[in-house]
């Protein structure tokens, strides 16, 4: 029997890169999987990809800046499967990433965006899942963080500050709905080669950042999703309000 036999999970944002992998692995694993992306197109590429693969999968679009977005594509997504056992909560901006500076220099808008996508949106979906899970009577709520939430840097100010938020959000509910079966933990990745990754930097600084890794080889979409996979299964039951970091040991705590 495989670990998430018969579970309906949600992936907020799973139309590349560790919400892909990790939509791959929780269909492999025996969820059914409510895939949603700003661009359905990517999302549905990932699903047709699971169904092709003997998996349950459906996609549906969602833009987590909007609250009329958001509850529409868990109406849906409930409505098609009939309850809620699990959220991966993965949203990101990274196309305003290189305006993102320091605390001084950011325009307001970069600041404001990634705010909405990675922290309002968090909360939002949250709000939306928690009645849901109560209705099981357990559930798993996953996010991901980020090393840059947990290691201070002299740029991405905005990144840093929405996924230290995310942190809150996380203990928050696991102390407040801990008792009524939810559990709510984080992800934190490292450096992970996702093909947008590979695509933006030199092999250069890939072997530097190896270089300064302990461990031999920087992370791979594939780990944060194992992670992932044992937050949300029966193995983790006893996980609640943890911070996992995924980064080949860079933050040592």
């Amino acid at each position: 029997m495989k670990r998430l036999d018969g579970r309906c999970i949600m992936i907020v944002g799973s139309g590349a890169g560790i919400g892909a992998a990790t939509a791959r692995r929780l269909a492999a694993e025996g969820a059914r999987v409510a895939l949603s992306e700003v661009n359905i197109q990517h999302a549905e590429a990932i699903a047709e990809e699971i169904k092709a693969a003997g998996g349950k999968a459906e996609a549906y679009g969602c833009d987590v800046t909007s609250e009329e977005s958001i509850a529409s594509f868990f109406d849906k997504a409930v409505s098609d499967f009939g309850g809620l056992d699990g959220i991966h909560i993965n949203a990101a901006d990274t196309a305003i990433a290189v305006r993102d500076t320091n605390v001084t220099t950011v325009p307001m808008d970069v600041f404001d965006q990634t705010i909405a996508v990675n922290l309002r949106g968090h909360f939002l979906c949250t709000r939306y899942a928690i009645p849901l899970l109560l209705e099981r009577g357990a559930g798993s709520i996953v996010y991901t963080s980020s090393r840059g939430a947990l290691a201070a840097d002299v740029a991405r100010v905005s990144y840093a500050v929405s996924k230290s938020g995310l942190h809150a959000l996380m203990r928050h509910v696991a102390l407040t709905w801990g008792r009524s079966g939810i559990r709510a933990n984080v992800v934190a990745p490292g450096l992970i080669l996702t093909q947008a990754l590979r695509d933006a930097v030199s092999p250069e600084f890939i072997e530097e950042r190896i270089r300064i890794t302990p461990n031999k080889r920087l992370g791979e979409p594939d780990d944060v999703a194992g992670s992932v996979a044992f937050l949300m299964s029966d193995d983790a039951d006893y996980v609640n309000g943890q911070i996992l970091s995924v980064d080949g040991g860079t933050t040592m705590r």
